[in-house]
């Protein structure tokens, strides 16, 4: 039986294990008190480091799940298909954590095994040993599983590398976006730059097309909020913002610009089909 002690002591980093394993905050509370119980009625026989046998408890308890989730065909949930008080739960514990925004959308579209061996080894350093014996194979194999995580996650493909001062461009404009900042969102966008944006994003009655830098920045302002709840992501290829509130994609900001200022801003929803992958 586990002491009450070692459980709280370790239960911090069981819940981040458990949040970056199954993407949601409520998934990972409820894994760590599982954990809890399996501990409390499990002999402790041969148990010489409290520590790695409550993460090996909380690792099947969340492979167990991964597994179901994929068993009954469930997909990756995007933002829109979520509730709004689990948007707000997940947003807040992945600003608490200081947790990867784009990490998070990635892991979600592994394997559960290959979840699990990437989470365990890269992200909390467990040895492929112990990583291996979790998930009933051999270190070999535990290692073959992270490196296919590994190049999930990074795409494999070359991208035509945008020019530094596209890049500074964007990042000045989405941070004065996140910080409210309309004189300097306004000096960035060309006098004639266009947003469009799909209608399903916008409030009711909004224009999905609005020209000039005035119009656009005052827009952008209303949206700050979801501004900064994004990242730097690959979409289908291409290098774009993606906005994903609690680490649930909702939509992509895509960005052109002509010397130092930005020409258009083009908004779209991001679908399960569509193949993300590190910036």
């Amino acid at each position: 039986m586990g002491s009450i002690e070692e459980f709280e002591a370790a239960r911090p980093r069981l819940l981040s294990l458990a949040h970056r394993m199954l993407g949601s905050a409520h998934d990972a509370e409820d894994a760590v008190q599982t954990t809890w119980l399996r501990a409390r009625a499990a002999p402790r026989d041969g148990v010489d480091n409290p520590d790695a046998w409550l993460t090996t408890i909380t690792t099947r308890v969340c492979l167990d799940q991964l597994r179901a989730r994929r068993r009954r065909g469930e997909v990756v949930p995007l933002a829109a298909e979520l509730p709004a008080a689990q948007i707000a739960a997940d947003e807040d514990f992945l600003r608490r954590e200081d947790v990867s925004r784009a990490l998070l959308v990635l892991l979600a579209r592994l394997p559960p095994a290959q979840r699990v061996a990437y989470v365990l080894h890269d992200l909390f350093a467990v040895p492929f040993g112990q990583v291996a014996a979790t998930l009933g194979t051999t270190p070999g194999n535990a290692k073959k599983l992270a490196s296919r995580a590994r190049a999930r996650i990074g795409g494999g493909e070359e991208v035509p590398e945008a020019s530094a001062q596209h890049r500074e461009v964007v990042a000045a404009f989405l941070s004065a976006a996140r910080g409210g900042d309309l004189h300097r969102m306004v000096a960035l966008l060309a006098p004639g730059c266009v947003r469009t944006a799909d209608a399903a994003l916008l409030p009711p009655g909004a224009a999905t097309t609005v020209t000039g830098a005035v119009a656009i920045a005052a827009e952008t302002g209303l949206f700050a909020d979801r501004i900064r709840a994004s990242a730097p992501m690959r979409l289908d290829g291409r290098v774009v913002d993606v906005i994903a509130p609690g680490g649930h994609p909702l939509a992509a900001i895509e960005i052109a610009t002509r010397g130092t200022r930005i020409t258009r801003i083009t908004i779209t929803r991001v679908g399960a089909a569509d193949v993300l992958a590190a910036a």
